[in-house]
């Protein structure tokens, strides 16, 4: 018996030891080896300052260290990239990941009627990945139909597509005929729409389509108060809602936590968006001098998507004549709207409305925001720092700092001398994962 028990004890003291060794492996084994990122420059989008010698110490998901004189880890995987820039990843704060458009709107419009929802989902998850390619490590997603842009959002943060970090509205909220509205099918063959998509009249009902967008999953509220551009039925900036009804959307979707976004090209519509209380106003096209001012009184974010003006000017004889017409209209306006913003010291977050140009564009919206008025370090503190505040995620991303998510951008020369090299960038990490270079 007890040279029975002896055999046992070494064989479970054995089996103790490899058991051991084997969950101290797998830990080291799944530890990844901390990255450092070096380059000539470094962005700093807090104070807009390019500065020497840039050095980036990644461990996990997160920066541990930024600075020429940051400790190297002894096993950090070092990447030197020479002649280049190292920036937080950009926040594009409008698009639209489901959908995209081409050079054909009828064709846009009956793909996208007769898609199932799942399929829409992975032309979704593929617009995620050129997005993110493109140096976009978060976006806010500002509507979408069918929850698409949740299902992608969460698919994302359980690692299953690669993609930006999105902060989702779900449907957009807006009035019957409005622009959140479906276009004029009849309804003997497609049901109307109602609060549970973002369809609502009167202030109860609107109250409840911003509880519906909670409800399942949007982490802000998007409204309509002013007509839009590429839809049939509205003009481009009559208001669409009552002041009461404004007040609704806004005073529920900050009871709940969530920050709101109005679609404004109208500037009577964004004074009373102004007034309900919004976080920021898109588009912005037509809006007055006293309306910025009231914005930067405010602290009020515009976002002004220029390129969505650049791409469908590019295509204006492409659509139905109505749409045409506002396209004209609202390109005529955007330009001038932004250089005033810019001289008045509006805040100013970057968004693209990707969607309505390409996918993986979106830094091209830099070179229009220089193009109208705002320097090259204005512009990328737009999609960068200011983006994050905007998104209420300042202690996560915008600026490389210790602490925050590794999310980072890499260029090619510097960027406050040729704002170009944006639209090409030579690595991409996200949460501490390359998805573009480092090779």
């Amino acid at each position: 018996m007890r040279r029975k028990t002896r055999l046992t004890d070494l064989f479970l003291g054995a089996l103790t030891v490899l058991a051991v060794s084997s969950a101290s492996g797998a830990e080291a084994a799944g530890t990844p080896r901390p990255i450092v990122l070096k380059a000539d420059h470094l962005f700093d989008s807090a104070s807009g300052k390019l500065v020497d010698r840039g050095v980036v110490v990644v461990a996990g998901s997160k920066i541990q260290a930024v600075g020429s004189d940051a400790q190297i880890p002894a096993d950090a995987q070092v990447i030197d990239l020479g002649d280049a820039t190292l920036l937080p990843g950009f926040i594009d704060a409008h698009v639209h990941l489901q959908w995209a458009s081409s050079n054909n709107w009828y064709s846009d419009f009956f793909d996208h009627l007769m898609r199932f929802p799942a399929e829409q989902a992975l032309h979704g998850a593929h617009h995620a990945k050129v997005t993110l390619e493109a140096g976009v490590t978060t976006v806010r997603d500002v509507a979408s139909n069918d929850y698409v842009a949740v299902g992608l959002r969460n698919a994302i943060k359980a690692g299953m597509i690669p993609g930006p970090r999105m902060l989702v509205s779900n449907y957009a909220i807006g009035s019957t005929a409005g622009h959140a509205d479906q276009d004029p099918y009849p309804p003997q063959r497609i049901a109307p729409a109602g609060p549970i998509q973002g369809v609502c009249n009167g202030p109860e009902e609107c109250r409840a389509a911003v509880r519906y967008q909670i409800k399942f999953g949007a982490d802000l509220i998007k409204f309509m108060p002013s007509g839009g551009v590429l839809s049939l039925t509205d003009p481009v900036d009559n208001v669409q809602l009552t002041q009461d009804e404004m007040n609704a959307i806004v005073s529920e979707a900050h009871t709940w936590g969530r920050k709101v976004a109005a679609h404004c090209h109208g500037d009577r519509a964004a004074k009373m968006a102004i007034a309900a209380g919004v976080d920021s106003i898109e588009h912005g096209t037509f809006l007055q001098d006293d309306t910025l001012l009231e914005m930067k009184r405010k602290h009020v974010y515009l976002v002004p998507t220029m390129s969505a003006s650049y791409w469908t000017s590019q295509k204006v004889d492409t659509y139905p004549p109505v749409i045409a017409a506002k396209v004209r209209a609202a390109s005529a306006q955007h330009q001038q709207m932004l250089q005033h913003a810019v001289k008045l010291g509006v805040p100013i977050a970057m968004g693209t409305d990707a969607a309505v140009g390409p996918h993986g564009k979106n830094a091209l919206e830099f070179s229009l925001m220089v193009k109208n008025g705002m320097t090259p370090a204005q512009a990328l503190i737009a999609g960068t720092a200011s983006g994050a505040d905007l998104l209420g995620i300042s202690d996560q991303t915008g600026t490389l700092q210790a602490g925050k998510s590794a999310d980072v951008v890499v260029v090619a020369g510097d960027p406050l001398a040729d704002i170009q090299v944006t639209q090409h960038p030579i690595l991409v990490m996200k949460e501490g994962v390359i998805y573009v270079g480092g090779k």
